[in-house]
């Protein structure tokens, strides 16, 4: 089973729904107008698609729509790839509208975006509308039916025709902004000259200036470091003499009072840094050089720095940095002046996006073949012996990001005729046919486990309705297929049977009309299968043949 349960709660006219699905074939059945297709368009707002607050039954505040699948393998992978909680019974989807058409969507029970919704509902359900045949009249339709019935990647297609368009782009703009190109590249080199000259290092303005600091007042830290040597080591009223007394002192009478030991240690301790201090300040006051020619070279580099900042209005060290950023723009605009290189590039990027265009013109011509083979076969039993279908795939004048194909569905209604474009077809009923076979060949190749038609049998009938209800009950065999029909001869196919109508409100104006589904057992299909055929449905007549009906579809199965 793939879709387990639907509820639909104030919902345009359904006041509240909460339906348990079956596996394979299912069909819905009702009156015109009982909303047999609401519960389709509910499935789909569940799965992410547009909503405005038309979708609120009259008078309610809010909508809830909500929708439970077997998660299978691929679910199961995305919700742990989006960061939802997992359950292996159970994959809830749910949606809630409110007055001002405001929406929240919710994926096992976490938020969750329209985006995110529609993304995970396409791993669910594969829906066939019944307008299926406008878009079977669009090139791009036709081109990604094809694409999907033939599996025809396109990631490598995409990614290597936009880096053409890139290096197109960048070509075009190089040629056409060459003078101005060329004068930023003149006023950089000039600047890039200046720079050079003085080659400014990083962290040398940092450097420099604390050198100069340091030879500019040479002599005055020798005499400090001088003094302080003498002070602490030098004469007899230096500060170790004095240390040297007072631990004197203190051991002379530590005999007496044993609190002394720790004076004594402490002034230890106070004497072994004085002496270490006053090491480094005599051997600091002989090492010093006053250097005054170095520091004239210091006063030099520094002028040279301040003046080059006044020229390029810069801070003095900001220089480094904008050596660097300067250089690479210019290497970037003599880049983008090499004409030369540029249409290399171009059409390198040209020949790798031929290559792929190439390959998925390749699968397209086989898958072309193979479609057009199991339409043409289907469409024989609907209603056109001898029509056909061909999958045209042409060479495009003008390159596109989708590749270098036109695709183009051609049909033939009978045999001798020749086919043509199916967007020409005079007659709906033909290309509503054409879109069911369409819809059914290349339905079996999804991957979506609920397969949902929604009246996609609309202008046929006979034999042509008995086939459609086979190839369903078919598909019902691997896949859920709900479908939306008013055909007897597709509902008499079916494995269940739903039956949607109206109950009438108790306000003279009519509002409180609610739609109402009921699944029906064995003798309530007859009834609903002889309503469908047309006349008396509680005739014996009616009645005797719809049992029929079903009886032969049991057969048949």
């Amino acid at each position: 089973m793939a879709l387990r349960r639907l509820y639909i709660k104030d919902f345009v006219i359904v006041a509240e729904l909460d339906v348990a699905c079956h596996d394979g074939f299912t069909v819905l059945t009702g009156e015109t107008g009982a909303g047999k297709s609401i519960l389709i368009d509910a499935l789909q707002l569940v799965l992410g698609q547009r909503a405005d607050s038309d979708v609120l039954r009259p008078s309610a505040t809010r909508c809830e729509l909500a929708a439970s699948f077997d998660p299978t393998p691929a679910t199961q992978a995305w919700l742990d790839d989006n960061g939802y909680a997992t359950d292996e019974t159970l994959l809830l989807l749910r949606r809630v509208i409110d007055g001002q058409g405001r929406s929240r969507g919710f994926i096992n029970g976490g938020a969750a975006t329209m985006a995110q919704l529609r993304e995970l509902g396409a791993q669910l359900v594969d829906i066939h509308g019944q307008h299926a045949w406008q878009s079977l009249a669009q090139p791009a339709a036709q081109r990604a039916l094809l694409d999907g019935y033939g599996g025809v990647a396109l990631a490598d297609l995409h990614a290597s025709f936009d880096a053409w368009q890139q290096h197109q782009h960048a070509l075009a703009q190089a040629q056409q902004t060459q003078a101005q190109l060329a004068e930023r590249r003149e006023g950089l080199a000039w600047r890039l000259a200046e720079l050079d000259k003085l080659a400014p290092q990083p962290n040398e303005w940092q450097e420099v200036n604390q050198a100069h600091t340091r030879l500019s007042h040479a002599q005055g830290l020798q005499q400090a470091a001088a003094a302080a040597a003498q002070s602490l080591d030098e004469d007899d009223t230096s500060a170790l003499v004095q240390l040297d007394r007072a631990i004197e002192q203190l051991s002379d009478q530590q005999a007496h009072e044993p609190r002394f030991g720790a004076l004594i240690d402490a002034l230890n301790q106070a004497r072994a840094l004085a002496a270490d201090a006053a090491h480094e300040a005599a051997a600091y006051a002989r090492r010093i050089d006053l250097d005054p020619q170095g520091l004239q070279a210091l006063d030099e580099r520094l002028a040279q720095w301040h003046s080059l900042a006044r020229r390029l209005r810069l801070a003095p060290e900001a220089l480094p940095q904008t050596l660097a950023a300067w250089q690479a723009e210019l290497a970037q605009l003599t880049a983008a002046a090499d004409l030369n290189a540029l249409q290399a590039a171009e059409q390198q990027a040209q020949q790798r996006w031929q290559v792929q265009a190439q390959r998925v013109s390749r699968a397209r011509q086989t898958a072309a073949q193979a479609l057009g083979q199991q339409v043409t076969q289907a469409m024989q039993g609907l209603g056109m012996p001898g029509g056909l279908l061909q999958v045209a795939c042409t060479a495009l004048a003008q390159p596109q990001r989708d590749g270098q194909d036109k695709v183009e569905f051609l049909f033939a209604p009978h045999q001798g005729a020749e086919p043509r474009p199916v967007a020409r077809i005079a007659s709906g009923g033909e290309l509503s046919r054409v879109a069911l076979a369409v819809s059914v060949c290349t339905s079996q190749l999804g991957a979506a486990p609920t397969l949902i038609f929604d009246e996609v049998d609309a202008g046929i009938g006979g034999q042509v309705a008995h086939t459609v209800g086979q190839l369903m009950r078919q598909l019902g065999a691997d896949r859920q297929v709900l479908a939306v029909t008013h055909l007897a001869q597709v509902a008499a196919n079916a494995h269940q049977h739903w039956l949607v109508h109206k109950q009438p409100g108790k306000r003279r104006d009519g509002a409180g009309v609610s739609s109402q589904l009921v699944p029906l057992d064995a003798a309530a299909r007859v009834t609903e299968v002889a309503r469908m055929l047309g006349g008396d449905a509680d005739s014996a007549t009616s009645q005797a043949h719809a049992a029929e009906m079903l009886r032969a579809s049991e057969v048949r199965a």
